[in-house]
């Protein structure tokens, strides 16, 4: 019983603190002055499993729109009733309830491990990411193929499940076309937020 109600406990917390979506999403720059500590989150997460910061905000982009309680819309039966959600795909990152379990198991994480919140989120990413990296041997400068691996499976990627679905295919090189340009912009901004934090000074918060 306690342990449901802390579970309750912190989604409601987590939900009531969780930020609106970006004003501006086609620009990291202005996605990381609005919510600056995604930077920090993303820094984290590139630093420990080595996908870069532009890919992990391109995989949230196209998964969640920024939004932290996302979910695919559910099915109707009948044609007007609203019935089940074609997936347990949940959060910023969409991670489904076996995956999520997994990074938990690996990483050891508890109550406040959260799909919604955006630092577990991107960690989950490159996590995934790195996983994808060891086993399939896709390199972290290809976006397209991660995400190939990260919405087939790894499983569905070595079977090449992703050629007979054009939509898919495309929708890889929308994620890999947006890492770019976010890689591109943030070369000319990152830079404001590796010392935005008032204990943060030169040169100790460089990259």
């Amino acid at each position: 019983m306690l342990g449901l109600l802390v579970g309750v406990w912190a989604t409601l917390r987590f939900s009531l603190l969780e930020p609106d979506p970006p004003a501006n999403p086609d620009n990291l720059c202005d996605i990381f002055r609005e919510h600056p500590v995604w930077y920090d989150y993303a820094r984290d997460s590139e630093q420990r499993w080595g996908t870069p910061i532009a890919t992990q905000m391109a995989f949230v982009f196209y998964e969640s729109s920024f939004r932290s309680h996302a979910r695919p819309p559910r099915t109707q039966l009948w044609g007007f009733i609203p019935w089940t959600r074609p997936t347990t795909a949940y959060g910023y990152a969409q991670a489904l309830d076996p995956a999520w379990r997994e990074y938990l198991e690996a990483n050891g994480g508890g109550w406040f491990t959260v799909r919604t919140d955006m630092e577990y989120a991107l960690d989950f990413v490159g996590w995934y990411n790195r996983l994808s990296h060891e086993r399939l041997g896709i390199p972290f400068s290809s976006p397209r193929q991660l995400y190939l691996a990260y919405h087939e499976g790894r499983g569905g990627y070595a079977r090449r499940s992703f050629e007979q679905k054009p939509a898919i295919t495309g929708l890889a090189s929308r994620v890999r076309n947006r890492a770019f340009r976010y890689d591109n912009q943030l070369k000319t901004c990152e830079q404001e937020f590796q010392c935005w934090r008032w204990y943060q000074f030169w040169p100790f918060c460089q990259s």
